[in-house]
């Protein structure tokens, strides 16, 4: 479904209402074909899947585990869209930043004219609407980034549905990568990309976030697990970014990645910290 498609409906219509999940320890095989009008997603985490459908399908079901024996299923949930993101997408505005669901975007508004901050995000089943306070601080982040200088080139890791990638390319980055490990994240954020008509900048890919810090870029955004970013940190790839964003710590993973960045060559321009728990830094490297 394109950006078209949604606006030809009612603006508070959105295309998810129940959800139909199935829990399945071993992972779908994968040539497999889940396309189908009621399939949303496979959310795949460590060796388990997650099949999310609009519509009970158990039929469908039944005849996956008959063909692929690696499957268990393990149980069935069937709940709310809103329950299973823990809120109801709505339209958002975060700084100079207006981020709407697809299905809420005025059939008269332009993406790619005049409205140059505004975002269109459709988080799918994949967590990332942009309400949580390291995702504004983020934002934040990545306005001062761009007003102290113009980065051609961004790097993403820990993208979720795309949105700190998207907000760079609305900024005016000219080419944007963004990873994430989960392939139904991936796939999120490049359904986002395109409803954005930006897909011609930017990049979606799944992979481990450690195998794409060297990509040569001028910002690096993450928003990412502490255990990943330690690594993340000292390696390599991180001093050859010109500016950096890191968020998603909180106050003793803080305390442990600025004592790190203290004895490398860095400058840390700003912090946020909201209620002493969540902590987010936008640095400079003093590379040569």
């Amino acid at each position: 479904m394109n950006r078209a498609d949604y606006i030809e409906k009612d603006l508070d219509q959105s295309p998810y209402s129940d959800l139909y999940v199935y829990y399945f320890k071993g992972h779908v095989a994968p040539n497999t074909d889940l396309r189908a009008e009621d399939f949303i997603g496979n959310w795949q985490e460590d060796a388990f899947s997650f099949l999310f459908f609009s519509k009970s399908s158990r039929n469908k079901v039944d005849q996956l585990l008959s063909t692929q024996r690696q499957l268990s299923l393990i149980d069935v949930y069937h709940m709310t869209y809103a329950d299973w993101l823990g809120e109801t997408p709505a339209v958002l505005q975060a700084g100079s930043f207006v981020i709407t669901p697809p299905w809420q975007v005025p059939k008269t508004a332009s993406v790619s004219g005049d409205k140059r901050h505004m975002i269109v995000l459709d988080p799918g089943v994949v967590f990332g609407t942009g309400t949580h306070e390291t995702t504004h601080d983020c934002l934040a982040a990545i306005e001062q980034a761009f007003s102290r200088s113009a980065p051609a080139a961004v790097l993403d890791l820990g993208t979720g549905t795309g949105l700190l990638a998207l907000a760079a390319a609305r900024l005016g980055s000219k080419k944007t990568l963004a990873v994430d490990i989960n392939f139904l994240a991936a796939t999120t954020a490049k359904k986002n990309f395109r409803l954005n008509e930006l897909e011609d900048r930017m990049l979606a890919v799944q992979g481990e976030a450690a195998d794409f810090v060297n990509w040569p870029a001028d910002l690096l955004i993450a928003n990412i697990h502490f255990d990943v970013m330690q690594h993340l940190i000292t390696s390599g790839g991180f001093l050859k970014k010109k500016l950096f964003v890191l968020s998603g710590l909180l106050r003793s993973q803080a305390k442990h990645v600025a004592w790190h960045l203290a004895q490398m060559p860095v400058k840390i321009l700003h912090k946020w910290e909201h209620d002493g728990i969540w902590h987010t830094f936008l640095g400079e490297t003093n590379r040569k």
